[in-house]
Order: structure tokens, then sequence, then C-alpha cells
């Protein structure tokens, strides 16, 4: 299995929510075992610069592959891109 994270933040004066909503199309991919989108909580007192997390997983790296080649991918992105400002991917096999 691969799990994929991603950390976003928001560029300032961008919506939290806007960006969340923006990365829900994700959802719609088929090609996840699971995939969740969500507003940092930030309960961490030492770091508090990621705003909304993507995890999913996947039952290889065809399937991840399949994920970011899907057009709802790059609408996603189309969406995001603009609002956001860091932005950090890590994969690894679970």
């Amino acid at each position: 299995m691969i799990r994929h994270v991603v950390f976003f933040s928001a560029k300032p004066g961008e919506s939290v929510e806007a960006i969340r909503e923006g990365l829900s199309v994700l959802k719609r991919i088929p090609h996840a075992q699971r995939l969740e989108i969500a507003v940092n909580r930030k309960s961490d007192p030492i770091s508090s610069e990621v705003d909304v997390v993507v995890y999913g997983e996947f039952a290889d790296d065809a399937a991840l592959a399949a994920y970011k080649a899907h057009d709802l991918y790059q609408e996603s992105i189309r969406i995001v891109r603009p609002m956001r400002d860091m932005r950090f991917a890590a994969d690894f096999e679970a």
C-alpha cells in the first residue's frame, strides 16, 4: 500500500475553507482506497504552518499514478494553486 500525504498552507488573505473545498474534488477520483481532506486543528504548539491536509491510501504505484493523471486532479490544482502558498507532499509504502 502507498500512503500519500500532502500539506497545504493558504496565502495571506485566502480562505482555508475554499482550499479544502477545492481539494475535495479529489474525493471523486476512483483510484484511492481511502482519501481524506481535512483542515488542520493546529493543536501542536510548535508548528502551525499547515492549514489543510490530504491523506490518501492507494493499492500500489499504478493506482497513485492513475489518481494523479485523472482530469479531476488537474481541476483541483487549477482551483487550489492560486490560493495556496506552501505545498509539501510525501508518498511512502506502508
